[in-house]
């Protein structure tokens, strides 16, 4: 059982790159694990957790619905975004500068192999960090992420979730509105829910917040709840 995390920071990203990255991590796990059962060893996975800044993207889940870009080819040109319809879970989100976007490709078996716990526990990693700047984060029955004034005329998302696993091993992994241009989100219906707004660290805090600061904050969250034993700095991979 290994739980020390390969720590990588890919600062801006083409989003198609870090997605074949992301997939080929992914595949390198898998295929170790198929070797040891394979040939009843017991050779270490490794974990990762990416961190990355997209250029304007909108990204659609496996189950979600084209409906819910309300850009066409043209309209996506002239705003210097693209669009990709993924694998991951969810429905449509964008995707951005000033947006927080972390990837943990971790082995399962080396925590716990429960997706909804896994999926609880991110949560649970963004709720504390916002409430670190006064910010009530909640979960929002059915819908996966972390919401602000859940319950009311008022509800909004301030983070995105949306993952894949194969055989306990995970991909993609949530988006937090930091300092992150609301109006792109005006082009979707964000989630495929009708009706809810998003929101942003800056927007509710008035100001604009240091991305550098909240990823720590993150790390410090994500390393307490997954009991990680040492976050192990990858200038590359």
């Amino acid at each position: 059982m290994n739980k020390n995390v390969y720590l990588v920071e890919l600062f801006q990203k083409d989003y198609k790159e870090t997605w074949d990255l992301q997939t080929e991590l992914l595949k390198g796990i898998v295929d170790l694990k198929i070797r040891n059962r394979r040939e009843n060893k017991n050779l270490k996975t490794d974990n990762y957790f990416l961190f990355v800044e997209h250029p304007h993207v909108y990204t659609l889940g496996k189950s979600g619905s084209m409906n819910n870009l309300l850009l066409n080819e043209e309209q996506l040109k002239n705003k210097e975004a693209s669009f990709y319809k993924i694998n991951r879970g969810g429905d449509i989100t964008y995707h951005g500068p000033g947006q927080i976007v972390g990837y943990p490709i971790l082995d399962l078996e080396n925590f716990f192999t429960d997706i909804h716990k896994y999926l609880r526990f991110l949560e649970e990693m963004i709720i504390k960090v916002i409430g670190e700047y006064g910010l009530k984060g909640e979960r929002s029955e059915g819908e996966t992420g972390v919401w602000l004034d859940v319950g009311t005329p008022f509800a909004r998302k301030i983070c995105a979730m949306g993952i894949k696993a194969s055989r306990w091993v995970t991909m993609h992994g949530f988006a937090l509105n930091v300092n992150t241009d609301l109006g792109y989100f005006d082009n979707i219906i964000p989630c495929g829910i009708k009706g809810k707004a998003v929101t942003s660290m800056e927007a509710e805090l008035g100001k604009k917040v240091s991305l550098e600061e909240i990823k720590e904050k993150i790390l410090k969250h994500f390393k307490s709840l997954f009991e990680i034993n040492e976050f192990i700095k990858k200038a590359s991979i």
